[in-house]
C-alpha cells in the first residue's frame, strides 16, 4: 500500500476519482504546483502527492531550452536505486513535456525522500516495457483508464542511480 494511506476503501476512492476526466483536467494544474511549493518549503522532505503514491521531483534539462526543469512526479520504486516513471499526463492526449526532456537529456537528478540522487533514464520498449506496464497497473490501476482514453502509448522510463547497474542488480557504491 502507498505510504500515508491505511484504508483500502480510501485507496479505492482515490483511484476512482483519479480515473475521471474532471480529475485529468484539474490535476495537472493543481497537483504539481502544490507539490513544488511544499517541496521547496520543506527543503525537499515532503511531497503532498506522495501521501497517495510514492513521488520524486525530477530535475532535467529542457529538450529545447536547455534550462533546468523541476517536475514533481509519481513513481514506482523498484528498489536498489531504480524507479519507474509513467508519462501518463493524467490521461491527456499529449505526452508530458518531461518525457521529451528525458529523451533529449537522459542524465537527470531526482529528489527522493529528501535526498538528491543523480540518475540516468531510459525509455522502456518491447517486452521490457510490457513487463513494467503490468507491474505499473498492479501498483496503480487507474493508469489503465488513462491509457484507454488516449491514442498514444504512455511512455515508461526506468531511472537508475548513476553508478548502479540494473542488469546484474549490482551497485558500484
Amino acid at each position: 500500500m502507498a505510504p500515508g494511506i491505511r484504508s483500502r476503501a480510501v485507496v479505492r476512492s482515490v483511484q476512482k476519482v483519479s480515473s475521471t476526466r474532471a480529475f485529468a483536467r484539474i490535476a495537472p494544474h493543481l497537483i504539481p504546483a502544490m507539490d513544488r511549493a511544499v517541496h521547496r518549503l520543506t527543503r525537499g522532505k515532503v511531497l503532498l502527492s506522495a501521501q497517495l503514491l510514492p513521488g520524486i521531483v525530477l530535475t532535467v534539462r529542457g529538450a529545447r531550452s536547455g534550462l533546468e526543469r523541476r517536475t514533481p512526479l509519481a513513481c514506482m520504486p523498484e528498489g536498489e536505486g531504480s524507479w519507474i516513471l509513467v508519462g501518463s499526463n493524467f490521461g491527456r492526449p499529449d505526452h508530458p513535456a518531461w518525457t521529451a526532456n528525458l529523451l533529449a537529456h537522459p542524465d537527470a537528478v531526482i529528489s527522493w525522500q529528501g535526498e538528491d540522487i543523480p540518475v540516468r533514464a531510459r525509455l522502456l520498449e518491447g517486452e521490457e516495457r510490457d513487463a513494467a506496464w503490468k507491474a505499473v497497473l498492479a501498483f496503480w490501476p487507474p493508469y489503465a483508464t488513462y491509457q484507454a482514453r488516449i491514442d498514444r502509448e504512455i511512455r515508461l522510463f526506468r531511472v537508475v542511480r548513476r553508478g548502479a547497474q540494473r542488469s546484474g542488480r549490482q551497485s558500484t557504491k
